[in-house]
């Protein structure tokens, strides 16, 4: 997958985040998802085509990274 601009990206922090412990922001853009750790927002970000975020998610519903 081709390297992303992200410099105007709008991150959302993950309702599932705390405070305190680890935490994951998300950014929606036309063409892929890309997540963060807000506690590192200049380091490296994952990007994710459409068919990777929803089969990310379903797996985090299903409790697979627990």
């Amino acid at each position: 997958m081709p390297e992303t601009d992200l410099t105007r990206a709008a991150w959302r922090k993950s309702t599932r985040s705390s405070g305190s412990g680890p935490c994951v922001e998300v950014a929606t853009l036309t063409s892929v998802t890309a997540v963060r750790d807000s506690k590192d927002p200049t380091g490296p970000a994952l990007t994710l085509a459409p068919a990777q975020w929803a089969a990310f998610i379903v797996g985090v519903r299903a409790g697979e990274f627990d």
